[in-house]
């Protein structure tokens, strides 16, 4: 995502080195903004929440983590959705001698150099890991079940006069930045409202493949059967010559079993691996942490979601008092920046404080009317779109077949809904009245 928009908006940055910049950039970027509010201190690094669970006569969640208990009037859960690593089920995983790291969870001291690489995966991980490792490694094989489709990446250092332009008239980079908004958001006529607008794109795709894959037989190979955006779209320029490049190795046969030191494909071809690195996404629609937070009734989320995510307005779950999310179900988006709705939620949330503040509330909790009109309402939005009828499966969907990690319209509209909140969905009690039951 372009460094202009993918980035705070009450925090633009007017050096950012490249219209698209990297990891150290971005994080140097994240720890400026936190030194400039002061909000270090407020956090507890390293530490890994075991378990939340809502006393009901304290009105109060209590919390297990690895660096202690604790105890919060107001729980918010901020894990988000592409946290937690998915491992595949594959026979004979657990017997491979030779080292395996998930794209997330990287093994920094560990040296690819020469190294028989198989790279299980061909989704945004796979398109950043690949390019990098493929120069030095000795062999690269990408075992890909459904390939992507891949667009320019329009990436190129900025100059020194538009630094100087932002920095001196900041309205400049927000005019920019809503010029990004705008282009993505152009997306989703195609998207969610009439797939006929997808076809520029997808065209600009197929153009960017021809020209960069010249073999016939490997751009058969990564030519996606599905349209554009049923999928999330990769951006990449590396990509196509990093998988056409001489120690490369599309592979399309699925895998069969690994063993110590290889992996069979069902066509019963053994390629040796020294090293097996795992892009196969993440956790999304079965969200780890739901399984670590306990409501009122002693169900845990995770119990509550069996039959599907449900919310009101990605933030709340009836049975759950005082409990926020965010980036909970269907804040996911598929063509612009996830800034943009984490702001929106935030700010659904600090109005939902605020309200028990002004209110003098123990507890807020949305209702289960509440959440079920949404639930339709996101129903009703996701018929249609190119991620229910685009011909492919993918994390989007859960094992129900139902769109429960995307807002399927407009990020305006998200942000037109959450911007005040919806009072009436939701039920309290007072400071009072919880002294009064306690008694």
């Amino acid at each position: 995502m372009q460094s202009n928009l993918y980035s705070f908006s009450f925090a633009p940055n007017p050096d950012w080195p490249r219209t698209y910049s990297e990891q150290p950039e971005i994080f140097a970027y994240l720890r400026d903004v936190a030194d400039r509010y002061d909000v270090r201190d407020r956090h507890v690094f390293g530490a890994e929440v075991t378990s939340a669970t809502w006393d009901d006569a304290a009105r109060r969640w209590e919390v297990s983590t690895t660096a202690g208990d604790f105890r919060a009037a107001v729980l918010v859960s901020a894990a988000g959705a592409l946290a937690d690593p998915s491992y595949p089920d594959i026979p004979g995983i657990d017997s491979f001698a030779g080292t395996v790291m998930h794209s997330a969870r990287w093994d920094h001291e560990h040296d690819l150099t020469g190294d028989r690489v198989a790279v299980v995966g061909t989704g945004a991980s796979a398109i950043q890991v690949v390019p990098a490792i493929q120069p030095v490694a000795g062999s690269v094989a990408v075992y890909q079940r459904t390939p992507p489709w891949v667009i320019p990446r329009g990436d190129r250092p900025t100059t020194a006069a538009e630094r100087a332009v932002y920095r001196r008239f900041p309205a400049v980079q927000k005019a920019v930045r809503g010029a990004l908004y705008a282009g993505r958001e152009f997306l989703v006529f195609g998207m969610a409202k009439d797939r006929r607008f997808l076809a520029p794109v997808q065209k600009l795709a197929r153009t960017h493949l021809e020209r960069q894959v010249r073999d016939p037989q490997l751009r058969a190979q990564v030519t996606p059967d599905y349209t554009i955006g049923c999928k999330r779209i990769l951006i990449s320029n590396d990509w196509y010559p990093a998988i056409s490049a001489p120690n490369a190795e599309v592979v399309t046969a699925g895998i069969a079993e690994i063993r110590p030191h290889s992996v069979v494909t069902r066509d019963g071809v053994e390629r040796p691996t020294d090293t097996l690195v795992l892009a196969t996404g993440f956790h999304v629609t079965d969200l780890p942490i739901a399984h670590r937070i306990t409501g009122r009734d002693g169900r845990t989320l995770a119990e509550v979601w069996a039959d599907g995510m449900v919310t009101n307005r990605g933030s709340a779950v009836a049975g759950f008092p005082n409990l926020f999310l965010l980036v909970g179900p269907n804040v996911g988006v598929g063509h612009t920046s996830m800034v943009y709705m984490i702001e929106s939620q935030v700010a659904y949330v600090g109005r939902a404080l605020q309200a028990m503040a002004t209110e003098g509330l123990a507890t807020l909790e949305t209702t289960p009317a509440a959440q079920e009109a949404y639930r339709e309402l996101i129903a009703e939005r996701s018929q249609g779109t190119v991620w229910l009828g685009g011909g492919c499966g993918s994390w989007y969907l859960d094992r129900h077949g139902h769109n429960t990690t995307l807002w399927p319209d407009f990020t305006f509209l998200f942000r037109r809904l959450t911007r005040t909140l919806d009072r009436e969905n939701y039920v309290g009690t007072t400071a009072r009245e919880t002294a009064e039951v306690a008694a």
